[in-house]
């Protein structure tokens, strides 16, 4: 593989979003299918961490922050092909950096990412509650 190059890009294309979220297995869980809705998710985002490895989208860490008190991370997608080279966890790290010292990230984790999270040394939360998104 290249080398991956990491950038904050506030400008990716739905198009490379929902192609690296295929690739991830992450698009069975966020609404590829609705163009506007994808393109409104990037467009309100405070924070896109990308990973790139010969220019080829590889890995996006999505985030929504007032980068002074919290952070949600909402989405975290690497390519199933590069996945368990430390992509995600760096994505993390940069995602980190870039909202600032003091900032809590959360996220909320699929089920098959659980063990990801717990290794990449995120605590695991109970107190945790959610309003469903309504269709």
């Amino acid at each position: 593989m290249d080398a991956v190059v990491y950038a904050i890009e506030p400008d990716l294309t739905a198009d490379a979003f929902i192609d690296v979220l295929e690739r991830s297995g992450l698009a069975e869980r966020r609404p590829v299918a609705d163009r506007p809705r994808m393109e409104g998710m990037l467009r309100g985002a405070s924070l896109i961490v990308t990973a790139r490895a010969g220019g080829t989208l590889v890995g996006v860490a999505r985030s929504v922050s007032d980068f002074a008190y919290c952070c949600y991370l909402s989405d975290l997608a690497v390519d199933r092909a590069v996945q368990g080279r430390g992509i995600g966890r760096e994505l993390i790290r940069r995602t980190r950096d870039a909202v600032g010292p003091g900032v809590t990230c959360l996220l909320l984790s699929a089920p098959k990412a659980v063990t990801f999270y717990e290794a990449a040394g995120l605590e695991r939360h109970s107190d945790c509650f959610l309003f469903t998104r309504l269709p």
